[in-house]
């Protein structure tokens, strides 16, 4: 059973993303804020769950948040400044986003940067006064924490649905099974036909 909120009483957005171990394609951060109450006993860890089920809690989660953003961040960014910090990247872009402005950010894994808040359309004069909000990291959080969870369903669907559309645009290379990531019929494709514009150089590809 997951747990709705770390810090229950004060506005708690959760962070999660998609794709860091793929050989191509961006890697797809998400921010969620569900309300007080939320219910929804098939939340899981995406990775648990079918793509079927995936693809049946994706409108209930952007229907039913508070708020939700989701970011891509390519692969030209991700080699130039590797993959850790384009996940946080993309995961303070997807809060930055948010319509609402939590109080505390759960994140999944170990690693994040503090994150500093200011309010929308806020002038360069006045970024020095952005607020810092404080964060808890947690090793398998999208097993432990609902918003977490909730975020890494839809950066897992949205980058799924994305790579569905680059496997037709660069055929031969199984993404519409293997969405990008280094299985091993992947890593052939690219030896026989090469890398493509959305492979990330910096990995090790074959």
């Amino acid at each position: 059973m997951l747990k709705p909120f770390l810090y229950p009483d004060i506005i708690e957005a959760g962070c999660d993303e998609a794709g860091r171990g793929c050989l191509c394609g961006p890697v797809c951060c998400a921010a969620v804020i569900l309300p007080p109450g939320f219910e929804c006993p098939e939340l899981n860890d995406s990775k648990q769950l079918s793509e079927k089920k995936r693809a049946s809690l994706r409108p209930v989660i952007e229907r039913e948040a508070l708020a939700w953003a989701v970011v891509m961040v390519g692969p030209e960014e991700i080699d130039r400044i590797n993959i850790l910090n384009a996940s946080i990247t993309g995961m303070q872009r997807a809060l930055d986003r948010l319509q609402i402005r939590p109080q505390h950010i759960l994140v999944d894994g170990n690693r994040f940067r503090p994150y500093v808040y200011h309010a929308p359309g806020a002038s360069d004069e006045n970024l020095m006064e952005g607020v810092v909000i404080p964060h808890t990291t947690v090793v398998k959080g999208d097993a432990t924490y609902m918003s977490i969870a909730a975020a890494s369903i839809l950066a897992k669907t949205h980058r799924d649905e994305l790579m569905d559309r680059l496997a037709e645009e660069y055929p031969g290379y199984g993404w519409e099974v293997n969405k990008g990531y280094p299985t091993k019929a992947h890593r052939e494709a690219i030896r026989k036909l090469g890398p493509t514009p959305v492979h990330r150089m910096s990995f090790r590809l074959t």
